[in-house]
């Protein structure tokens, strides 16, 4: 219950204890945000920077994971506040292969770019509904790898907010069937027919969609004399054309 940022200090909190290490790359508002909530939760919190609207290559983040050996990274997919898109599957190999967990922003991503959370092996991620879920904010989707759970359960102090605790959230489905606090149920219902309205589409279509809206929004400002200020390559697909969807056309959206 709560928007994104209550996505992101659930993931945080839950899996942060005082003294643990943790390693955000920050290249815009959400990442510094993330980095503040870790030093807010007691993380010993090492960041990694690049200017509003780059993303990160590997190699730095494999050479800061090697220096500061956290057990959490974290990172944004999709930065809201400039629009740039992090490719994430090679960095989540670098991180897992260091025994950490990764952590990941999908508050702008999640119904508008693909966002494979098994296959990319994300062990901890949020969003929100008011973004590419066509929803009223009011929740925040978040989920938990069986390493991430693994490290929950084998905490050593209680999780800093008893609001976001998921072990004591998570009881509402378990065996004590335990009350925690009181939903937003007109949300949940929101969110039903917003993903009801998603899967009448299908994913392909819809991240085609949000392309085709990118091309045309840019062509259009490209013709007043506007260009975005994220690199070319590094935007979401509704922002660039790093990702052509079934049905658009690969050269044709590559040169706009």
């Amino acid at each position: 219950s709560g928007t994104g940022s209550a996505g992101m200090e659930t993931c945080v909190v839950n899996l942060i204890e005082p003294g643990d290490r943790m390693l955000v790359c920050q290249n815009g508002v959400f990442g510094g945000r993330m980095a503040d909530v870790a030093g807010r939760a007691g993380a010993e919190v090492s960041t990694i920077e690049r200017p509003f609207g780059e993303v990160f290559d590997p190699s730095e983040v494999a050479a800061a994971v090697k220096e500061h050996a956290p057990k959490v990274v974290g990172i944004v997919h999709a930065e809201t506040s400039t629009g740039a898109w992090q490719p994430l599957e090679e960095i989540s190999q670098i991180v897992h292969e260091a025994g950490a967990l990764l952590l990941v922003d999908c508050v702008t991503s999640l119904g508008g770019v693909p966002v494979e959370v098994d296959a990319w092996g994300l062990d901890a991620v949020y969003s929100g509904t008011q973004k590419c879920l066509s929803c009223p904010p009011g929740l925040a989707p978040v989920t938990f790898s069986a390493k991430a759970v693994e490290a929950i359960d084998n905490r050593k102090s209680k999780v800093a907010s008893w609001y976001l605790d998921m072990t004591m959230v998570r009881n509402y489905w378990g065996g004590e069937r335990a009350y925690h606090h009181t939903a937003p149920i007109n949300m949940n219902f929101g969110l039903h027919e917003a993903l009801r309205m998603m899967l009448e589409e299908g994913l392909p279509a819809r991240h085609a969609r949000h392309m085709q809206n990118h091309l045309a929004l840019k062509a259009g400002l490209l013709a007043m004399g506007i260009e975005y200020s994220v690199p070319e390559g590094q935007q979401l697909p509704m922002l660039n054309s790093v990702f052509i969807p079934p049905g658009v056309d690969d050269a044709a959206a590559r040169r706009q």
